[in-house]
């Protein structure tokens, strides 16, 4: 007889009492089931937004892979619209005299025709990357006072004057038709969050 068998049968012939107190316990334990009805019946219960309104599924579909764009690229007025010119200076001192409508920011304004400004916190006025120097004191005097958050921000940036302002909180109006604003030298992009969260 082979060794092998002979192991076996003499395994068989010692554990008949091991597998009926195995049989007990698996059969009186309520975390364990057989692998048909574990499939079927599960013990735990599914979790769903109506028994947990706090949990939310979550879809492949509001994933993506691509960065969302950071503006809305504007169109230039047309022949019918009334017109109101900004002009950028670089850093290296080139011009670019830009046509433009009532109501529309700076930033969006220099991002829609590639003008380089960063703009990093999207227009929310949280960062320092729109940061322009108005060139005519004049212009300036007519933009509506800074808010206390602009006013933050603007401690932030760097190559602060006294007429510096963020792009993304100038919006064109009738009056500032002319306004000629230089992009600083260097910008310095701290936002609101890295204070808040060196804070916390």
């Amino acid at each position: 007889m082979p060794v092998a068998t002979s192991i076996f049968q003499r395994l068989c012939r010692q554990t008949p009492n091991n597998l009926r107190f195995g049989r007990k316990c698996f059969s009186s334990s309520p975390m364990v089931k057989s692998p048909r009805s574990t499939l079927h019946k599960p013990n735990l219960p599914l979790i769903g937004c109506k028994s947990y309104p706090h949990v939310q599924k979550l879809d492949k579909k509001n994933f993506t892979t691509t960065k969302s764009s950071s503006h809305v690229r504007l169109k230039a007025p047309g022949p019918d619209e009334e017109s109101i010119h900004v002009t950028f200076i670089d850093k290296e001192g080139n011009e670019q005299r830009i046509a433009a409508r009532k109501g529309e920011n700076l930033l969006s304004i220099a991002q829609s025709n590639d003008v380089e400004m960063e703009g990093a916190c999207e227009g929310s006025c949280s960062c320092s990357t729109c940061h322009v120097i108005v060139e005519d004191e004049e212009f300036f005097d007519k933009i509506p006072e800074a808010t206390d958050e602009e006013n933050d921000m603007l401690d932030l940036a760097f190559g602060l004057t006294e007429t510096s302002r963020l792009g993304c909180q100038i919006e064109l109006t009738k009056e500032l038709d002319g306004l000629r604003v230089r992009l600083p030298s260097m910008t310095r992009n701290l936002q609101a969050s890295d204070f808040s969260s060196k804070s916390s």
